[in-house]
């Protein structure tokens, strides 16, 4: 049996997909404890009826329409008819834009690819370095993962059986506090070299207002509709993705119904079949993990390693920063999640202010060095050297640190927004 796990753990290194590993060793552990292998698809059985799990898919799609329709370019202009004139306006205009674009796509790869190509000539037109900005669009690429309706939030709450309402509610002020970190460097560049950054030729506001319109409302139908009681996260997906689909084909025609949706629901549908073959195999390593006591036991051997509550956190971090520059984001929380929850528990870590530092790490981990995924997206959108993106990206790393400091060490920055909503 171990040689049979170390051949799986070769063939991992070796590029197998992860979802085959994670079945392998599931299955490899259920017989070895003479468990009945069936447990593994009972797992998957499970999964599939959870009453979130629509959520995924649903927002997943709706992020794809966004990305493939002319909203960017609307939003982009409306950010700049609001905050353009203001000293550092255009890059918060790319701030703003990037977060609210990750949030609703839930990967900051499409974020990149999608805004990279109308924002960076809008800032080296404008006056900005060309190494500010290919710092602020690369850090900021997955800044929007701590904003509802994030993908990521959501598969979180799934794995660690913590309710979506409170982990929406529970990211908005360390999100905030991430891109307000990262607002003030950029408006302190403006102001700096005010002499040579101007903002660009204002966009009039009524015009961009207008052709945004259809957009506007959408972060309100979703965060109103939930927590103003009128449905459930996994309705709102619904409510989201059915208004996307009728003002984006039929209203503003930015997509042809026949021609761009079934390519749109093939490529967002393999993205989630993938996440969920991940989630239903390491769930169920998991069940065989707990069958077995292997968190306990884990949690006793580092209670003897790790003495206090800070020391865990400071560990934690520093594990997920090297996770999150490792892993892809979707695997990272259905393999790691399971592991780390009893041992933050026990530790005394609240369950969704834990999975505020999971997000928190794993958006910094896309740009950390050496093998940070933004930086190569970036890489490959800007046409640049990876080294020169290492240095540009450096500052903003180093502001998101402070900030993952504060979110780790204040829980209550965490918990607040919970116990202001009451939810």
């Amino acid at each position: 049996m171990i040689i049979l796990i170390a051949v799986l753990l070769l063939l991992a290194l070796a590029g197998l997909p992860l979802f085959l590993v994670l079945s392998g060793l599931a299955l490899t552990g259920f017989i070895s404890a003479d468990l009945n292998p069936a447990l593994y698809f009972a797992e998957l059985l499970r999964l599939a009826n959870n009453p979130t799990l629509v959520a995924i898919p649903l927002f997943t799609f709706a992020g794809y329409l966004l990305a493939e329709s002319k909203s960017p370019e609307r939003l982009v202009r409306l950010a700049r008819a609001l905050m353009g004139s203001l000293p550092g306006g255009l890059a918060l205009v790319a701030l703003l834009i990037m977060a609210l674009f990750t949030a609703f796509t839930g990967a900051s790869g499409v974020t990149i690819v999608a805004m990279g190509g109308l924002l960076l000539p809008a800032l080296l037109k404008s006056g900005y370095s060309e190494r500010f900005s290919l710092g602020l669009l690369t850090a900021s690429g997955s800044i929007g993962l701590l904003f509802p309706p994030s993908l990521p939030l959501i598969l979180y709450a799934v794995v660690s059986e913590t309710p979506i309402d409170k982990l929406f509610v529970a990211g908005i002020l360390p999100g905030l506090l991430l891109v307000g970190g990262m607002g003030l460097f950029s408006v302190k560049q403006g102001i700096g070299k005010s002499a040579k950054v101007s903002s660009g030729p204002k966009e009039p506001l009524l015009p961009a207002l207008k052709e945004a319109a259809w957009e506007i409302p959408l972060p309100i139908i979703v965060l109103g509709g939930i927590y103003g009681g009128f449905f459930t996260v996994s309705e709102a997906a619904v409510v989201t993705a059915a208004y996307l689909v009728i003002i984006e084909c039929f209203i503003i025609r930015d997509l042809h119904p026949v021609k761009d949706l079934p390519r749109i629901l093939t490529e967002s549908s393999v993205l989630i079949g993938g996440i969920l073959l991940i989630l239903g195999a390491a769930l169920a390593l998991t069940n065989f993990l707990v069958y077995e006591d292997v968190p306990t036991t884990l949690l006793a051997w580092i209670k003897t390693v790790v003495g206090n509550k800070f020391t865990f956190l400071l560990l934690l971090n520093i594990f997920l920063l090297a996770v999150g520059c490792l892993m892809d984001i979707f695997s990272a929380l259905v393999v790691i999640v399971p592991l780390i929850l009893p041992l933050a528990i026990g530790f005394g870590v609240d369950p969704i202010h834990l999975g505020i530092i999971f997000l928190a790490n794993l958006e910094i981990g896309y740009c950390t060095p050496p093998v940070g995924l933004n930086l190569f997206i970036a890489s490959f959108r800007f046409n640049k050297p990876i080294m020169k993106l290492y240095r540009a990206a450096l500052p903003f790393l180093a502001i998101q640190l402070v900030i993952l400091a504060i979110i780790t060490y204040f829980p209550e920055l965490t918990l607040f927004s919970i116990k202001l909503f009451g939810r």
